[in-house]
């Protein structure tokens, strides 16, 4: 069993107080958020225009859409932008109202969540150790004519993994042709610049729909910015008309206007992660009382192999937070997700490791 309640990383507070200490003292990764922080264009843009909150946003968010639609050259209308991610998944699973769904395991607790709530029947496919944890051509002969719902994430989470391209490919032609709806979750494909994930594919897949997250590359958590894309202009606009007015505050829809023109911190955060992910990784590989899933994202999965050893309560008592995987279908207590952060915080990661590891 996980030793916090909360369902998702990040939850600092919680942890801190099971300590009692300030949050502050915290090391965080159970988040997996951009260590290098929030664009300095962007909080230059937040201070100039504090005084977007005097007023109410447009409800339209003109200037966050054209900005979307030139980052991807894609129609506007082919868009929905919510209060991050999340809130996008329960929309579109509200207006979809699918009667069975298939959930690939492990994988984000919202998917599950958002379908729970529309009486959905739910069939899990598992990923295996025996497999890798890696996605593969066994999940074909389970889509089946039954199913009107699939969720992928791609790459996992918590694995990290990507699945080969001809595969996802293979898989958006048999939803196509048995009528299911594809809803492919991109939250951490921007750390992934040698894939193009599945938004070029989405004209001549209508039944496809791709998720994105601004709040993980860009560390804008608590503004909150993700959104959709869809090549059925009716179907967007008939998720938009679901969707609350002014859902995106004012701060979240400046932000999306400003961050995905900085091409300097956006090549800026990819150095860093080719530099510290595989030094990371190959550090924790080092230790005795691990293993380490090399995944392709600003995280990295492991089981911890010590018996009796709860390393989540081992580390948060060295004030290191990492996400326990425990909640995870097809996942138990031994695994658990750990972020990748600033060379400084991966070298005291590693030392906490080494002291909880020594035991």
């Amino acid at each position: 069993m996980a030793l916090l309640n909360s369902a998702h990383g990040g939850n600092i507070r919680e942890a801190a107080a099971w300590l009692g200490i300030d949050p502050q003292q915290l090391l965080d990764f159970s988040a997996n958020i951009n260590p290098l922080g929030m664009p300095g264009a962007l909080k230059q843009a937040l201070c100039q225009n504090m005084d977007l909150l005097e007023r109410y946003p447009d409800p339209a968010y003109p200037g966050l859409y054209q900005a979307l639609a030139a980052h991807h050259q894609l129609p506007a209308a082919w868009l929905l932008a919510g209060n991050g991610e999340t809130e996008v998944i329960y929309t579109l699973v509200q207006m979809l109202a699918p009667r069975r769904a298939m959930l690939v395991a492990p994988g984000f607790a919202e998917y599950r969540r958002a379908l729970q709530q529309v009486d959905c029947q739910i069939e899990t496919f598992l990923l295996t150790e025996a497999e890798g944890w890696q996605l593969t051509e066994s999940i074909l002969p389970a889509l089946t004519a039954e199913l009107d719902c699939l969720f992928l994430c791609t790459p996992n989470n918590p694995t990290g993994l990507m699945p080969d391209e001809s595969l996802l490919l293979e898989i958006v032609a048999r939803c196509r042709q048995l009528n299911i709806a594809l809803i492919v979750d991109e939250a951490f494909l921007d750390f992934l610049p040698d894939r193009s994930g599945l938004i070029p594919h989405l004209a001549s897949n209508p039944h496809l729909w791709v998720l994105r997250s601004l709040t993980k590359f860009y560390a804008i958590p608590g503004l909150r910015l993700g959104y959709l894309l869809n090549s059925d202009p009716q179907a967007v606009a008939q998720l938009r008309e679901r969707q609350m007015p002014w859902t995106i505050n004012a701060l979240a829809a400046l932000a999306g206007e400003v961050i995905l023109e900085d091409k300097a911190y956006q090549q800026a955060t990819l150095r860093w992660l080719n530099a510290e992910r595989p030094r990371l990784c190959q550090r924790l590989r080092a230790l005795s009382g691990v293993t380490v899933l090399e995944g392709q994202a600003n995280y990295l999965f492991l089981r911890c192999d010590v018996a009796g050893l709860d390393l989540q309560r081992a580390l948060l008592e060295q004030h290191v937070l990492i996400r326990s995987c425990a909640n995870y279908p097809g996942l138990d207590e031994r695994y658990f997700r750990v972020a990748v952060r600033s060379a400084g915080e991966n070298d005291r990661l590693v030392e906490a490791f080494e002291q909880v590891l020594a035991v």
